[in-house]
């Protein structure tokens, strides 16, 4: 199972700092974001990691290498900045992630969520696992529910963690190139094909300078 990391986003909440620093590199609780994620997904037994990158692409390449010091593959999925959405993004890196289900992280959170659990095998009768979270003052409206049976539904009780399992095949027939991934996720979400979990741990959206600020971030060495 391989996993993606979704790191191409321009960080236009966190500027300026992210004028001159991709997002997914700073630095928080001793680590840049991407890192804590790539120990994590390591320690969860992923060997093969998908991340997508686009602005200063080549700065984010240039840190994390090939993924050896992590204890991973990585394979580099190179976009335009701006063009593809999150969607779009992963679509664009389904030939690097083959044809199972993988999972897929958003490079701007921390958590202590176990990556474990995404490799667990979807059910034949879903096409996608979500993780979601209590809503956090920043989304009070929330995203999905979650019956008692499992499934996510439409009602916002909660909000999406950035955290997922996907089919390959729920992002590969979207047509159009650029998408948000809720794009594809309300559509199986009404026709209940999509599962999910609370989880009640860790979790924080490292979106703005005052998130950062909370968790006494700031930019990355060099």
């Amino acid at each position: 199972m391989r996993a993606m990391v979704l790191a191409a986003g321009r960080g236009e909440r966190l500027r300026p700092l992210t004028d001159r620093l991709p997002k997914p590199l700073v630095r928080v609780r001793g680590a840049a974001l991407i890192e804590h994620h790539l120990r994590a997904l390591a320690d969860a037994g992923f060997k093969d990691v998908v991340i997508n990158t686009a602005w200063l692409a080549e700065r984010i390449e240039a840190a994390l290498g090939d993924g050896a010091a992590y204890g991973v593959r990585i394979h580099y999925s190179r976009e335009t900045p701006g063009a593809l959405d999150t969607g779009g993004g992963i679509r664009n890196a389904l030939p690097l992630l083959g044809q199972a289900p993988f999972a897929a992280i958003n490079a701007d959170i921390l958590t202590d969520y176990d990556f474990t659990r995404l490799r667990t095998p979807l059910p034949a009768d879903a096409d996608a696992r979500l993780v979601l979270v209590p809503n956090p003052p920043h989304n009070p409206a929330g995203d999905f529910g979650l019956d008692d049976d499992g499934r996510v539904t439409s009602e916002s009780a909660y909000t999406f963690a950035g955290i997922g399992v996907y089919r390959p095949a729920l992002l590969a027939a979207e047509p159009r190139t650029r998408f948000g991934l809720a794009a594809v996720l309300r559509p199986a979400v009404a026709a209940g094909r999509v599962i999910g979990e609370i989880h009640r741990g860790v979790w924080h959206d490292v979106g703005t300078p005052e998130a950062l600020e909370r968790l006494g971030g700031g930019r990355c060495d060099g």
